[in-house]
Protein backbone atom coordinates (compact mmCIF):
# COMPACT_ATOMS: atom_id res chain seq x y z
CA UNK A 1 0.00 0.00 0.00
CA UNK A 2 1.35 3.38 -0.94
CA UNK A 3 1.75 6.04 1.73
CA UNK A 4 -0.81 8.17 -0.13
CA UNK A 5 -3.41 5.39 -0.10
CA UNK A 6 -2.75 4.71 3.59
CA UNK A 7 -3.26 8.41 4.33
CA UNK A 8 -6.57 8.45 2.38
CA UNK A 9 -7.93 5.44 4.27
CA UNK A 10 -6.79 6.74 7.66
CA UNK A 11 -8.32 10.16 6.95
CA UNK A 12 -11.63 8.58 5.94
CA UNK A 13 -11.58 6.36 9.03
CA UNK A 14 -10.84 9.29 11.35
CA UNK A 15 -13.57 11.44 9.75
CA UNK A 16 -16.31 8.79 9.99
CA UNK A 17 -19.04 9.89 12.40
CA UNK A 18 -20.12 6.26 12.84
CA UNK A 19 -16.63 5.13 13.82
CA UNK A 20 -16.28 8.09 16.19
CA UNK A 21 -19.58 7.11 17.82
CA UNK A 22 -18.32 3.51 18.19
CA UNK A 23 -14.97 4.80 19.56
CA UNK A 24 -13.33 2.55 16.97
CA UNK A 25 -9.60 2.26 16.50
CA UNK A 26 -7.76 1.22 13.38
CA UNK A 27 -5.62 -1.72 14.51
CA UNK A 28 -3.99 -2.86 11.23
CA UNK A 29 -4.09 -1.65 7.65
CA UNK A 30 -2.59 -3.10 4.49
CA UNK A 31 -3.57 -3.79 0.90
CA UNK A 32 -6.58 -6.15 0.94
CA UNK A 33 -6.72 -6.18 4.76
CA UNK A 34 -7.96 -4.11 7.68
CA UNK A 35 -8.57 -4.72 11.37
CA UNK A 36 -10.82 -2.51 13.51
CA UNK A 37 -11.43 -2.64 17.27
CA UNK A 38 -14.52 -1.35 19.06
CA UNK A 39 -14.74 -1.12 22.86
CA UNK A 40 -17.88 -2.29 24.61
CA UNK A 41 -20.53 0.35 25.34
CA UNK A 42 -23.90 -0.18 27.00
CA UNK A 43 -25.76 0.80 23.83
CA UNK A 44 -24.08 -2.12 21.99
CA UNK A 45 -25.15 -4.90 24.34
CA UNK A 46 -28.15 -7.01 25.18
CA UNK A 47 -29.50 -7.31 28.72
CA UNK A 48 -27.28 -10.34 29.38
CA UNK A 49 -24.18 -8.25 28.60
CA UNK A 50 -23.25 -9.75 25.24
CA UNK A 51 -22.75 -7.64 22.12
CA UNK A 52 -25.90 -7.29 20.03
CA UNK A 53 -25.87 -9.02 16.63
CA UNK A 54 -26.73 -5.74 14.92
CA UNK A 55 -23.54 -4.22 16.32
CA UNK A 56 -21.49 -7.09 14.93
CA UNK A 57 -23.21 -6.81 11.53
CA UNK A 58 -22.47 -3.09 11.46
CA UNK A 59 -18.80 -3.75 12.21
CA UNK A 60 -18.73 -6.40 9.46
CA UNK A 61 -20.15 -3.88 6.98
CA UNK A 62 -17.76 -1.06 7.86
CA UNK A 63 -14.70 -3.27 8.05
CA UNK A 64 -15.50 -5.05 4.78
CA UNK A 65 -15.97 -1.74 3.02
CA UNK A 66 -12.61 -0.43 4.15
CA UNK A 67 -10.92 -3.70 3.18
CA UNK A 68 -12.40 -3.39 -0.32
CA UNK A 69 -11.21 0.22 -0.58
CA UNK A 70 -7.65 -0.87 0.24
CA UNK A 71 -7.69 -3.12 -2.83
CA UNK A 72 -7.87 -0.19 -5.25
CA UNK A 73 -4.93 2.12 -5.94
CA UNK A 74 -6.94 5.32 -6.24
CA UNK A 75 -9.37 7.12 -3.99
CA UNK A 76 -12.69 5.32 -4.30
CA UNK A 77 -16.03 4.66 -2.66
CA UNK A 78 -17.74 1.29 -2.23
CA UNK A 79 -21.25 0.19 -1.29
CA UNK A 80 -22.54 -3.09 0.07
CA UNK A 81 -24.19 -5.42 -2.44
CA UNK A 82 -24.65 -8.43 -0.18
CA UNK A 83 -23.79 -9.21 3.42
CA UNK A 84 -24.11 -12.56 5.18
CA UNK A 85 -23.14 -13.08 8.81
CA UNK A 86 -22.98 -16.37 10.68
CA UNK A 87 -23.00 -15.87 14.44
CA UNK A 88 -20.91 -18.60 16.03
CA UNK A 89 -21.31 -17.99 19.77
CA UNK A 90 -22.38 -15.23 22.17
CA UNK A 91 -20.06 -12.25 21.99
CA UNK A 92 -19.18 -11.82 25.64
CA UNK A 93 -16.17 -9.63 26.34
CA UNK A 94 -14.79 -6.12 26.48
CA UNK A 95 -14.34 -5.31 22.78
CA UNK A 96 -15.03 -6.49 19.26
CA UNK A 97 -12.21 -6.94 16.75
CA UNK A 98 -12.78 -7.29 13.02
CA UNK A 99 -10.31 -8.82 10.59
CA UNK A 100 -11.31 -8.27 6.97
CA UNK A 101 -9.60 -9.87 3.99
CA UNK A 102 -10.30 -9.23 0.30
CA UNK A 103 -10.77 -12.68 -1.24
CA UNK A 104 -11.30 -11.44 -4.79
CA UNK A 105 -10.96 -7.88 -5.95
CA UNK A 106 -12.22 -6.97 -9.40
CA UNK A 107 -12.64 -3.74 -11.33
CA UNK A 108 -15.95 -2.98 -9.65
CA UNK A 109 -16.87 -5.96 -7.40
CA UNK A 110 -14.88 -7.24 -4.40
CA UNK A 111 -15.66 -10.21 -2.19
CA UNK A 112 -14.50 -9.82 1.40
CA UNK A 113 -14.31 -12.30 4.29
CA UNK A 114 -14.64 -10.68 7.69
CA UNK A 115 -14.07 -12.48 10.96
CA UNK A 116 -15.31 -10.97 14.23
CA UNK A 117 -13.62 -11.74 17.53
CA UNK A 118 -14.65 -10.78 21.03
CA UNK A 119 -11.73 -9.67 23.18
CA UNK A 120 -11.78 -10.58 26.86
CA UNK A 121 -10.16 -8.73 29.73
CA UNK A 122 -6.97 -10.83 29.39
CA UNK A 123 -6.85 -10.01 25.62
CA UNK A 124 -7.93 -13.53 24.60
CA UNK A 125 -9.73 -13.61 21.23
CA UNK A 126 -12.92 -15.64 20.88
CA UNK A 127 -14.19 -16.13 17.31
CA UNK A 128 -17.85 -15.01 17.46
CA UNK A 129 -18.90 -14.40 13.84
CA UNK A 130 -17.81 -15.04 10.29
CA UNK A 131 -19.10 -13.31 7.20
CA UNK A 132 -18.95 -12.99 3.46
CA UNK A 133 -19.59 -9.58 1.95
CA UNK A 134 -19.82 -8.35 -1.63
CA UNK A 135 -18.87 -4.72 -2.18
CA UNK A 136 -19.27 -2.65 -5.36
CA UNK A 137 -17.01 0.20 -6.31
CA UNK A 138 -19.04 3.21 -7.44
CA UNK A 139 -16.34 5.87 -7.68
Amino acid sequence: MTPEKRQLVEKSFNNSETLKFYKATLEELDTDYISIKIPKQDIMTRKAGMFNGAMMASLVDVSSGYAAVTHYDDDCYVVTVELKVNYLRPAIGDALLSKSYVIKGGKSISVVRTEIYCISENQKESHVATSLVTMMRIK
